[in-house]
C-alpha cells in the first residue's frame, strides 16, 4: 500500500471577479513507504501546489488523496495539522529558521506544537542535540542562523523535519538558495537519511540535476503528472 497516493487530483483557485484558474488538472500519482522520489517541474507546472496538498498545507478541489491508506482529501483544518506536526516533515527553501534564537531551539519547536503526551523537556533537549551532531553541526548548537553558513542553515532545518520522527520528509526545492557543492552535501545527506532511517522524503525541484539522487522522478507540467 503506497504511503501517499492521488487519483484524477484537481486544485483550482478563483481570483477576485469569479475568474477560476486550474492549476492541478488530474493528478495521479503514489510514492511508496521508502522511497526517494524527486517531483520536478518548470515554474507554474504546479508541482509545489501538489506538494503543498500532499502535505496538508493546502486541500484539493477534486479528486481523492488516500495518505497511508486513508482517505485525507477532506479532512478538518485541525486533523490535517494533527497528521502534518506528527507524520510530516517539512524542509524550504528558504530554511524558515527563527532568526534570533539557537539551532537548537529550532530544532526543538516542532515539539512545542506536539499534541498528547511528550517526553520530558531534557530528553527533548538531548534528541534535537543529538540530531544536531549526527547533521555535523554538534558545535553549533547555540549559534543563530545568522552564525550559520546557508548549508548549515539547511542542516538545522533537516533536522528540524526530523525531531518528530516522521514518516515522510517534503522538502520544497531545498537547494534553490545553495551553492553547488552545498547542493551536493544536502542531496548526499538525503539520501543518507533515505537509506540508513528508511525515511521516504519527496524532492520538489526544477534541476535536473537534483533528480540524479532520487531512485525515481515524477515530472509535472501543465498540472499534471507523469512518472
Amino acid at each position: 500500500m503506497p504511503l501517499l497516493e492521488t487519483k484524477n487530483l484537481m486544485k483550482t483557485y478563483r481570483l477576485p471577479g469569479g475568474i477560476d484558474v486550474p492549476v492541478l488538472k488530474g493528478v495521479s500519482i503514489a510514492v511508496e513507504k521508502g522511497e526517494l522520489v524527486a517531483l520536478m517541474g518548470a515554474s507554474g507546472s504546479g508541482k509545489s501546489t501538489l506538494m503543498n496538498i500532499l502535505g496538508f498545507l493546502d486541500t484539493p478541489t477534486g479528486g481523492t488523496y488516500r495518505f497511508d491508506g486513508e482517505d485525507v482529501s477532506s479532512l478538518d483544518p485541525d486533523r490535517r495539522a494533527d497528521i502534518r506536526s506528527r507524520r510530516i516533515g517539512w524542509v524550504f527553501q528558504n530554511f524558515n529558521l527563527l532568526a534570533r534564537t539557537s539551532a537548537l531551539q529550532n530544532v526543538l519547536l516542532p515539539l512545542e506544537y506536539k499534541r498528547g503526551r511528550r517526553s520530558s523537556r531534557a530528553a527533548e533537549r538531548d534528541k534535537a542535540a543529538a540530531l544536531l551532531e549526527m547533521l555535523g553541526l554538534g558545535g553549533r548548537l547555540e549559534h543563530t542562523p545568522a552564525q550559520l553558513s546557508g548549508g548549515q542553515q539547511q542542516r538545522v532545518a533537516i533536522a528540524r523535519s526530523l525531531v518528530n520522527d516522521p514518516e515522510i520528509v517534503l522538502a520544497d526545492e531545498p537547494t534553490g538558495n545553495l551553492d553547488s557543492a552545498t547542493t551536493v552535501e544536502i542531496l548526499e545527506l538525503f539520501r543518507r537519511l533515505n537509506k540508513e532511517r528508511g525515511i521516504t522524503v519527496v524532492i520538489v525541484t526544477h534541476d535536473a540535476e537534483v533528480c540524479d539522487y532520487a531512485r525515481r522522478t515524477i515530472r509535472v507540467k501543465d498540472g499534471l503528472a507523469t512518472g
